[in-house]
């Protein structure tokens, strides 16, 4: 029993250590579009980049062992991929950005009671939900950071929240399919699909493909990080987590990206950090604390 809560804390630190990244690509993402890169650019070349590194660790099966396989892989690619982050980043433009951080770490929650309602052989305990609310209050207090102004926007509210279970069903379907692949073929084959299903896009809106704009020294070193830090290996890491700690353990650290989010900002661009914050900030850690230890499986 030790031995395995040692072993897997390194599982642990991979999926804290995946939020904290993932929590300071709102940088790249802003410095990108300054440089005239659309949401749907970045992504795309985001995914594009990730495909290439990883197709040099796993290339040499390139299919799936059946076609309802390969169709959840394609899923995969939509609800973890081109439609999870379309939406988020259309939400953004439509709504609050506070808004979206907050109700997009409903996605913990969302993926515990997907589990649920999927998977018999697990329950949910008091400590799961009690910890749950904890950090999402600690959340709010986070993304407020001291000033509680709540715009409703219902589309973009709507669509906030439609991201948010995309991805609780991309973390089911991950532990499906992780009894039967590999994490490298797992996450090569999610890029695969998060492109292929975003170039329908492309007919509305076309692609930014300038080189002067592309091979700038700040365009490429912020796409180098989001396409092989912040994808690859954040993917890998993930992957890798939810095939190891669960689906709800996993997701659970999703509540600390609006921290990692704040952190930055303070350092980067100088925003304020109140005593509100730093409130909020405990009550997530400890609400991820306490969520942890509310998550079981029936043996």
């Amino acid at each position: 029993m030790l031995a395995t809560t040692k072993s897997n804390g390194w599982f642990h630190l991979m999926a804290a250590v995946t939020v904290s990244i993932w929590g300071t690509t709102f940088v790249s993402t802003k410095v990108l579009i300054g440089y005239g890169l659309s949401p749907v650019d970045i992504l795309f070349y985001r995914f594009l980049l990730a495909y290439i590194c990883i197709f040099f660790f796993s290339y040499r099966k390139i299919f799936s062992n059946t076609w309802r396989d390969e169709l959840t892989f394609v899923a995969l690619g939509l609800c973890g991929g081109s439609l999870y982050f379309v939406a988020e980043n259309t939400a953004v433009g439509i709504t609050l950005a506070s808004n979206v951080s907050l109700i997009i770490c409903t996605a913990p929650i969302l993926a515990a009671f997907l589990s649920l309602l999927f998977y018999r052989g697990e329950k949910l305990q008091k400590k799961l939900i009690c910890g749950s609310l904890l950090a999402l209050f600690g959340v709010g207090l986070v993304v407020f950071n001291g000033s509680f102004i709540l715009k409703i926007n219902p589309a973009g509210d709507m669509l906030t929240l439609l991201a948010a279970l995309l991805w609780a069903f991309y973390c089911l379907l991950l532990r499906r399919m992780s009894s039967r692949y590999t994490t490298l073929f797992i996450t090569r084959k999610v890029f695969f699909y998060g492109i292929l299903t975003l170039l329908p896009f492309y007919f509305f809106v076309p692609l930014q493909t300038d080189p002067e704009i592309l091979f700038r020294p700040v365009v490429l070193a912020n796409l180098l990080f989001l396409g092989v830090i912040a994808s690859m290996l954040c993917y890998l890491m993930w992957n890798t987590a939810v095939k190891r700690l669960g689906v709800v353990r996993t997701t659970n650290y999703i509540y600390v990206v609006p921290l990692v989010t704040l952190l930055t900002s303070a350092i980067i661009i100088d925003e304020t950090i109140t005593i509100v914050a730093l409130l909020g900030s405990v009550l997530i850690l400890s609400g991820v604390y306490i969520a942890e230890r509310g998550f079981g499986k029936l043996h």
